[in-house]
């Protein structure tokens, strides 16, 4: 298996709007390829895309053990967990990608509108 022609397929299948069959693409990859962070990251966007959402937590979670300043996966790993229905533990993640890239416009609205579930007014 060519694992960068996989990648491309996988990146196409995202790009058209279909995350489950990305996800299939990437898989394997991420088996073959245990520490690529792009692939194991595109994977996680797929599983959260397609609502898979305890796959898409244990790809982020990998992330962000990984390197803890990846920014955007904490952001993607708390967005996640707001998706569960876990606000607070989604509000940790959120609050850490907000500091690391406090400019991005996502990420404060992401936490803003976690923390006014958390703390409702």
């Amino acid at each position: 298996m060519d694992l960068l022609e996989e990648y491309r397929r996988a990146t196409l299948f995202f790009e058209a709007g279909d995350p489950a069959g990305a996800a299939r693409l990437l898989e394997p990859i991420v088996v073959a390829e245990p520490d690529n962070a792009s692939v194991r990251q595109l994977l996680a966007r797929a599983y959260f895309q397609s609502a898979q959402l305890g796959r898409a937590e244990e790809q982020l979670r990998a992330l962000v053990d990984r390197d803890p300043s990846d920014h955007y996966a904490h952001h993607v790993l708390g967005r996640t967990l707001e998706r569960q229905g876990r606000q607070s533990e989604a509000l940790t993640h959120l609050r850490i990608a907000a500091a690391m890239h406090a400019d991005h416009r996502d990420y404060a609205a992401a936490l803003e509108r976690v923390e006014s579930k958390v703390n409702p007014r």
